[in-house]
């Protein structure tokens, strides 16, 4: 019973530091961007940079996420409590001012650097503790291949946070409170949230999976490892969404209109995409997408 409650309270621990730091990931995205658009023009580029810099940050995490889960438990508490240290060192997360363009050089470098200065550290640590934080969860239920295919909807969790982070900050944050307020209570938040991540490491190393009970059946068989064939098409097959994510964002600033709020529709679609897919097997239907796939991407192509 009490392994059984320490499991239950350390996937509750998960689950609320996944759906925090989606929150934080997606909060700063607008929020940075707001506060160095003046200095570069405030031009629909900037926003197709920032976006840039994003995914590549996110791809990177998820490199580093992969890479720690399979070191042991105790590794990964260490060496993820080190990068959150090294991340609240960077707080708050205000550009200094030395960083505004001088008229001279490439203004896509500049913003790059910025967004490194400012957010590197702190867009690292929370990019990456979604998917490593749900390695914690399938080691609380090893063995158990049911509950672990259910880690999965965590992947929903924390987009539908990020879809709340991104309607939240135009309607409710931006209206009432100045930048500088805003940059000082995320990056307060931050602090919580490294907290709440180690935390939940903790209590994940505390409530041991119990061992898989003495069966006299057969071993399955190994899963049969993807070819290199396979991961590729995976590999361009997610890099399609964000492809389409950039087009869109840049079609719709520089033709429409290079206003914040529209630059905030395609990713909030973007990201619903992601809660409805890994919520379960209910909202996807290959028969309904495919087909409005190929109607709608030569219509796309011919805007």
């Amino acid at each position: 019973m009490r392994r059984a409650t320490d499991g239950a309270g350390a996937l509750a621990l998960c689950a609320s530091t996944i759906f925090v730091s989606a929150f934080l990931l997606f909060l700063v995205q607008p929020l940075i961007a707001r506060q160095i658009l003046p200095w570069f023009g405030g031009s629909a580029a900037v926003w197709t940079l920032c976006l840039v810099f994003f995914q590549v940050v996110l791809l990177l995490g998820y490199f580093y996420a992969d890479w720690l889960s399979r070191r042991p438990l105790r590794t990964q508490a260490i060496v993820h409590a080190l990068l959150l240290l090294a991340a609240c060192a960077m707080l708050p997360v205000i550009p200094d001012a030395a960083w505004k363009p001088t008229g001279q050089g490439d203004p896509a470098t500049g913003v790059l650097a910025v967004l490194a200065a400012t957010i590197g550290l702190p867009y690292l640590a929370v990019c990456t503790t979604g998917p490593l934080v749900q390695s914690w969860v399938a080691r609380l239920h090893a063995g158990d291949a049911p509950r672990q295919a259910r880690v999965y909807r965590l992947f929903a969790l924390s987009n539908l946070a990020a879809l709340f982070a991104l309607v939240v900050y135009p309607f409710v944050l931006e209206p009432v409170f100045a930048l500088r307020a805003q940059a000082v209570a995320w990056s307060v938040g931050f602090g919580l949230f490294a907290v709440l991540a180690i935390v939940s490491v903790v209590a994940v190393a505390r409530a041991k999976p119990a061992p898989a009970a003495v069966t006299t059946e057969a071993p399955a068989a190994p899963a049969t490892p993807l070819s290199w064939a396979d991961q590729i098409l995976w590999l361009v097959l997610s890099a399609l969404g964000t492809v389409a994510l950039l087009a869109v964002s840049a079609f719709i600033t520089q033709d429409i209109a290079s206003v914040p709020m529209l630059w905030i529709v395609p990713l909030a679609l973007y990201l619903l995409s992601f809660v409805l897919c890994f919520d379960s097997d209910f909202w996807y239907r290959r028969w309904l997408f495919w087909p409005a796939v190929l109607v709608l991407a030569p219509v796309m192509a011919g805007t």
